[in-house]
């Protein structure tokens, strides 16, 4: 009789094993999200641009004249490079400080500067990028227009810049009508918060463009990306 119990007991429990569903295994964990540092642009509260990781561990301080060629070249050769090498993965940030040499500089930083931090870097990097065309307006200017540049209100100043240049065309390909370049071009707090930015990088010893600074540091004898880059892992 013992036997036969157990027998039963071992066949019941050999049709529950049979019957019971297979364990769950455990979710995989989701993997955190790395943040797109290229998309991240944060205006400071003295007016400048941050690109990329705020707590990176290089910051990157560069001082840029519109109508500088070395600037322009410094940009194009520097641009995929440091975003795609340094800015991506959030070890370096930088930080774009307007030097404003002359009426055409002023005005190009208003318009630069026209409308939310995430146009900022494309704006830049449109009147850097096309330089060379719209430069050559200065070479072509007549006295009168000089003048016009010169003389009068401030925003009267910068419209006629802004005409001239045809830099209104160039800004509406950006998305911008007449109307909302106009008010920005009288925005006096912002001409303002642009020409303290400049003063602050005179106070700050930049007497050339473009300049760079690194964690504070005001580099000497720099002026290119090939001089640029050994410094910048040096410190990674």
């Amino acid at each position: 009789m013992r036997a036969l119990r157990l027998l039963a007991v071992l066949a019941i429990a050999s049709t529950s094993l049979a019957a019971a569903p297979p364990a769950k295994k455990a979710a995989p964990r989701p993997v955190a999200a790395t943040a797109n540092w290229n998309a991240v642009v944060a205006r400071t509260p003295s007016g400048t641009h941050v690109l990329g990781n705020p707590n990176a561990k290089v910051k990157l301080g560069e001082y840029v004249s519109y109508t500088c060629s070395h600037c322009a070249d410094f940009h194009m050769a520097s641009e995929a490079p440091l975003r795609l090498k340094y800015v991506q993965s959030g070890a370096v940030s930088v930080e774009i400080n307007h030097v404003l040499r002359d009426p055409v500089d002023a005005t190009i930083a208003q318009l630069v500067n026209c409308g939310p931090p995430s146009k900022f870097l494309i704006n830049h990097s449109m009147f850097l990028r096309s330089q060379s065309k719209w430069l050559q307006t200065i070479a072509r200017a007549t006295p009168p227009q000089r003048n016009r540049w010169y003389s009068g209100d401030r925003a009267m100043r910068m419209r006629a810049v802004a005409s001239d240049f045809h830099f209104y065309d160039m800004m509406a390909t950006r998305g911008y009508d007449r109307m909302t370049l106009d008010k920005c071009l009288n925005d006096n707090a912002l001409a303002e918060r642009l020409a303290a930015i400049s003063a602050a990088s005179d106070k700050a010893g930049i007497d050339h463009t473009p300049s760079f600074t690194l964690n504070g540091q005001l580099l000497l004898g720099t002026n290119g990306w090939d001089l640029l880059e050994p410094q910048i892992a040096a410190r990674l």
